[in-house]
């Protein structure tokens, strides 16, 4: 057990499906899982392990922003032996080419964050996804005839921000979206020597009035979520 995890090592999963939302743990774990055991509440944070297709997978949130992702994903990593994290979420569209619902690949995750800098002294700002994991999604994407689009995305740690110009990142940094947690996911799995991949859904954009309610944010992404579940069988 860790500080934030009261598994048993052998209660999770070498592969981990990671939304930000417990409640989206919660469907995932009712309505695609099978012979779902219950392996984390501390801080109502959920974590389920069952089967998909015969095939064992634990789905875990990770809460909000890049230290709690930070947490969940080291220590899964570090401690727990997961070699595969891909986490399911939402971004904010950059561009006007991406629509509500559409899927992005996440290729490599810009941030202006600190955690890679307080976490080891690492100065980098671009931080890539696996490429194995990227590969596997990619082509699972293919074979399901699920269009994606591989983008960079800007990690944030201010939902609610003054100053953040999101016409510069999607120039500058070639950013398409705007999320909250994939920049410390990557680092965890680059210093951990493990896979990490980012799958989203747009969910609101900054260039069209578009957005998605909480509720459909909670209900309404299976696509996402089953091309997470099918990706990571082909693992």
């Amino acid at each position: 057990m860790t500080p934030h995890i009261e598994a048993n090592k052998n209660d999770i999963a070498k592969t981990v499906i990671m939304p930000g939302d417990p409640l989206r743990v919660k469907l995932i774990a009712d309505n695609f899982l099978e012979d779902c055991i219950l392996i984390n509440q501390v801080r109502n944070i959920l974590g389920y392990t069952g089967f998909y297709k015969g095939h064992k997978i634990t789905v875990m949130a990770s809460g909000m922003g890049n230290p709690s992702m930070g947490i969940y994903s080291y220590e899964l990593f570090k401690f727990y032996n997961v070699d595969n994290i891909i986490r399911i979420g939402t971004v904010g569209a950059y561009l006007d080419t991406l629509n509500l619902k559409d899927l992005i690949l996440v290729d490599a995750s810009y941030s202006n964050s600190n955690y890679a800098k307080l976490q080891n002294s690492s100065d980098n700002k671009l931080i890539p996804a696996s490429k194995l994991l990227n590969k596997i999604i990619k082509n699972t994407a293919n074979d399901l005839n699920l269009p994606i689009f591989l983008e960079t995305v800007y990690c944030s740690d201010v939902f609610y921000s003054d100053i953040e110009d999101f016409k510069e990142l999607s120039c500058k940094y070639n950013c398409a979206g705007v999320e909250m947690e994939s920049f410390a996911l990557f680092h965890n799995a680059k210093i951990l020597n493990k896979q990490a991949a980012c799958i989203l859904s747009v969910s609101n954009s900054f260039v069209k009035p578009d957005e998605l309610d909480s509720i459909q944010r909670q209900n309404s992404l299976n696509t996402m979520i089953s091309l997470a579940l099918e990706s990571s069988i082909n693992l």
